[in-house]
């Protein structure tokens, strides 16, 4: 029953990610989330975030970004990036996941998402049978709802470990 929000795939952090590796295998779309997987909630790009997004579109990722935020947020962290967006994006509901690839002109087989929430992120993705990254969240602000989640998703977290161990599961 917990496995729908196990991630294919975990990372410290969205900045340590094998982006060649992933083009290897043939990804060519990549979704972020972007409150506490590319910087800190509420935050502007950061330089980081910027040379990031601008080796992954030279590498030839497609890349979008996907918010439940409202689109004043959204538009102002995307201002020095320059992607596609998708703003109250309702995650985890199936349809934004989706219009983000035909934004991208990609597919949900060659693309990934990448996110540090389970219930939201990695959880929209596996619906759909998206490649799913979980990374840890970057900063240590966040609202009282999330907090709570950060409790449930350790629990998830224990029983993913512990089927990836004993080989119920494998990372892909």
């Amino acid at each position: 029953m917990l496995r729908i929000f196990y991630p294919k795939r975990i990372a410290d952090s969205a900045y340590v990610i094998d982006y060649d590796l992933l083009y290897k295998e043939g990804y060519r779309g990549l979704i972020f989330d972007i409150d506490n997987t590319l910087v800190e909630h509420g935050a502007d790009a950061s330089e980081r975030a910027i040379k990031l997004i601008a080796r992954l579109k030279k590498m030839g990722f497609q890349v979008c970004l996907i918010s439940n935020n409202k689109e004043e947020r959204v538009r102002r962290f995307n201002k020095d990036i320059n992607v596609k967006y998708i703003h109250k994006a309702n995650k985890p509901a199936k349809k934004n996941y989706i219009r983000a690839t035909k934004l991208m002109g990609t597919s949900i087989k060659n693309t990934v998402f990448i996110g540090d929430q389970l219930f939201t992120d990695v959880f929209g993705a596996n619906r759909i049978g998206m490649m799913s990254y979980f990374v840890k969240p970057i900063g240590p602000k966040e609202e009282i709802q999330i907090v709570l989640k950060r409790k449930l998703e350790r629990i998830v977290l224990k029983f993913y470990r512990r089927d990836l161990k004993r080989g119920k599961i494998k990372s892909v």
